[in-house]
């Protein structure tokens, strides 16, 4: 029986950190990758917007891969276009929420932040978790501007500004009544590449969620079995799309160009997408 067919969609690189905890948990998975370049960052989209580009993109990459599952590996999408989505495929749909139980769950000090885009900061989705799962601690909510620009230039080989990622931090570092932030929840799948840095500029330790992991957890949990009578791909079956033009000189397709090939993935190409006909 053939090893199963996974499709990963992120704005932008952002998703192969969720790639990379797959190839751990299912190293056998033919992975492959759909990033909406074109419209990056997704955190300055409407939600109307949003939702009618995730959908057009996820349904012409799943045209060419022909999924058993599709990861919606980016926070800020997955707050909106779950619900669609699922509405249109009949196969499993796992999404990226951010970590704010399993945060809740583990402080001692009863202050906890969520380090997220500003699109995710504002969603109702957001603030209905820290209703369900966090109105026993305080909830910080960091909508950082330019995060998700420094992970992308960092995976393209390229110098970071710590000073931008320090300022876009700051506000993650809680003090109260003697009791200081003592977690921080990776609530965008770019930040995990930032991980270390972030680490080396707080200014005192906390516990970083990175939500990947139990991602990758749950991928594995729903895939179950595939088709018996489907023919299964090699490894030049595993694409990695964009939307916007391969452009060797840009940081973007740099950085897609690394990973992709870090991962076990074809150099990144183009895909073509008519959102005309998408709607919620």
């Amino acid at each position: 029986m053939r090893a199963p067919r996974l499709l990963v969609f992120d704005s932008g690189v952002g998703g192969f950190s969720v790639v990379a905890a797959i190839r751990v948990r299912m190293p056998d998975a033919h992975v492959s990758y759909v990033a909406d370049t074109a419209a990056f960052p997704y955190g300055e989209l409407d939600a109307e917007a949003l939702v009618g580009r995730a959908l057009g993109v996820v349904m012409a990459a799943a045209d060419r891969v022909r999924p058993d599952a599709i990861v919606i590996a980016c926070n800020t999408a997955s707050t909106l276009v779950l619900p669609p989505l699922r509405a249109r495929f009949d196969i499993p749909i796992v999404g990226t929420v951010p970590a704010i139980k399993p945060a809740a769950a583990i402080t001692t000090s009863g202050l906890i932040s969520v380090l997220a885009t500003p699109g995710t900061v504002k969603r109702d989705y957001t603030h209905a978790l820290i209703d369900t799962f966090a109105s026993h601690v305080e909830v910080t909510l960091v909508g950082a501007e330019h995060l998700a620009e420094q992970a992308e230039r960092r995976m393209a080989g390229l110098a970071v500004d710590e000073t931008v990622i320090a300022d876009d931090a700051r506000a993650a570092f809680v003090t109260h009544d003697g009791r200081r932030t003592d977690v921080v929840a990776l609530a965008c799948t770019h930040y995990p590449f930032l991980k270390s840095v972030l680490a080396r500029l707080a200014p005192w330790p906390v516990t970083w969620i990175d939500p990947s992991e139990a991602i990758a957890r749950r991928v594995s949990d729903v895939v179950g079995e595939p088709d018996a009578d489907e023919e299964g791909g090699g490894p030049g079956d595993q694409p990695c799309l964009m939307t916007a033009q391969p452009d060797a000189q840009d940081v973007m397709s740099r950085a897609l160009a690394t990973l992709a090939s870090h991962n076990g993935l074809a150099a990144p190409e183009h895909l073509a997408i008519d959102l005309g006909c998408q709607s919620a």
